[in-house]
């Protein structure tokens, strides 16, 4: 049998949606920012010679270009002041959250509180400014060398370095403004964003092609069918658990007896989200990056690196695979889900698995069970990563679709929808409240003028 909360969200309509006027300031709050982070990838960097790059991203959409064009919105094909993306916040994210873990001091911060969580947003900052910085100064250095500048020299690298940085952080504080008073996750929305933008252009570059011959209706039939085989498997295995039956023995407060209970601890096959294929791919990216806008004059190191680690290649394949099981692992372990931290919560609050002793035995049965879930779940992430980059390789695709892509968009789909959900189930309860605090109101002012008329009567 349904729960209330479940039949109260069954029962959620338009109606009900027009009625909550928080969320639907929410979403009209989120959709204003993300329009103010769609105009400033259009706004571009000074000093750009704008032909010279629109011939140059031309002869690049199929290759490297076209993976950055998915993750900026489009913003690194125009050169816009959000060329950079959001992507050095989260890699920043990312790094000072895995220290948190290995860091003794950082994760004694992260105990303190909200004030010890405000001193590691800081840090993040910090580490976002240097890795925006570097990147923006290589971008810089490898627009002059491809010949997409004006007037090359310190002036344009120091604008440049200066516009990016500061458009970088600016998104950020865009993300930070769409969390706390908008709806969803406003970094993952603007990556969700800047996909969703040039889902269309590809998709008309595809079927372009298809219409001049260049690909076989059979070839478009089975990438389309590709796509949505691949977004309801992504979908099924982000909402795939694996319940480990929590019980909680009968305990006395004062003088109450409660019974005990049982509930189930909830882990899902891939506690790690989509952060283990984000980090590996800017990790393949950054020498490519570079590279892209090099202008063939990359040294022999890089061509090296480039011709054995492109885009489609083998090692290429090998590497990226390798890195998203171990940072599947890794994260999973120190982030995302710390068995030491579980068991711990579990003998606090008297829980415990059956046959399993509380204590050191439970965490020791929390690592065993989360390696073996973690087994299908490093798959699942590199299989959906990695199948696009092959079929793009094999039937030469002239639009870039990056398993990557996809788990960014169908995680941030759900996650929104269900904040949405949230936000709505909370406008119910609170309409509930409200009229039985009405109607006990009505009934007092009733059972107060009961008596008075009885004694007229007397």
């Amino acid at each position: 049998m349904a729960s209330a909360a479940e039949q109260m969200a069954a029962n959620m309509s338009w109606g009900a949606f027009g009625k909550a006027t928080e969320l639907r300031a929410r979403i009209l709050f989120t959709l204003g920012l993300l329009c103010v982070y769609r105009l400033g990838t259009y706004i571009p960097v000074p000093g750009i010679d704008g032909g010279a790059l629109r011939d140059f991203m031309e002869q690049a959409a199929t290759g490297i270009g076209g993976i950055l064009n998915m993750f900026t919105g489009g913003a690194i094909s125009r050169m816009g002041i959000f060329a950079l993306g959001i992507m050095p916040y989260i890699s920043a994210s990312i790094i000072v959250q895995l220290m948190t873990a290995m860091v003794p001091q950082l994760e004694q911060l992260k105990k303190e509180g909200e004030q010890g969580r405000k001193k590691i947003n800081q840090y993040t900052r910090y580490g976002t400014v240097l890795l925006a910085t570097f990147q923006a100064y290589g971008l810089a250095v490898s627009l002059e060398a491809g010949g997409l500048v004006t007037d090359p020299g310190l002036f344009f690298r120091s604008a440049c370095v200066i516009t990016l940085v500061g458009g970088t952080m600016f998104l950020m504080w865009l993300g930070e403004q769409i969390t706390q008073r908008g709806i969803g996750n406003g970094i993952s929305l603007i990556i969700f964003v800047g996909i969703i933008a040039e889902v269309p252009a590809a998709l008309a570059q595809f079927f372009a092609s298809g219409r001049s011959g260049a690909i076989s209706p059979a070839v478009i039939i089975g990438v389309i069918l590709m796509v949505i085989a691949v977004i309801a498997f992504v979908v099924f295995m982000e909402r795939s658990l694996r319940k480990i039956h929590i019980q909680y023995p009968r305990r006395q407060v004062g003088m109450k007896v409660y019974d005990g209970g049982s509930s189930h601890l909830p882990i899902k096959v891939n506690p790690a989200g989509v952060i283990p294929a984000i980090f590996a791919s800017s990790l393949l990216l950054l020498p490519t990056t570079l590279a892209t806008f090099s202008g063939g004059q990359s040294g022999p190191v890089m061509s090296t690196i480039l011709a054995y680690f492109g885009p489609g290649q083998p090692l290429y394949l090998l590497f990226f695979g390798g890195m998203i099981v171990f940072f599947t692992y890794f994260y999973t372990a120190n982030v995302a889900f710390k068995s030491e931290d579980v068991a711990e919560n579990l003998k606090n609050q008297n829980g415990f698995i059956p046959g399993i002793r509380p204590g050191k035995r439970t965490e020791e049965y929390l690592d065993y069970v989360v390696a073996r879930i973690l087994v299908l779940g490093s798959a699942y992430l590199t299989a959906v990563c990695l199948l696009p980059e092959v079929i793009r390789a094999q039937f030469a695709i002239p639009f870039y679709f990056g398993g990557t892509s996809v788990l960014i968009v169908v995680s941030v789909t759900m996650d929104t929808i269900q904040q949405v959900q949230s936000h709505m189930l909370a406008h119910q309860y609170e309409g509930l409240i409200e009229k039985s605090q009405l109607r006990g109101k009505k009934r007092g002012k009733g059972a107060r003028k009961a008596p008075a008329k009885g004694g007229n009567r007397r």
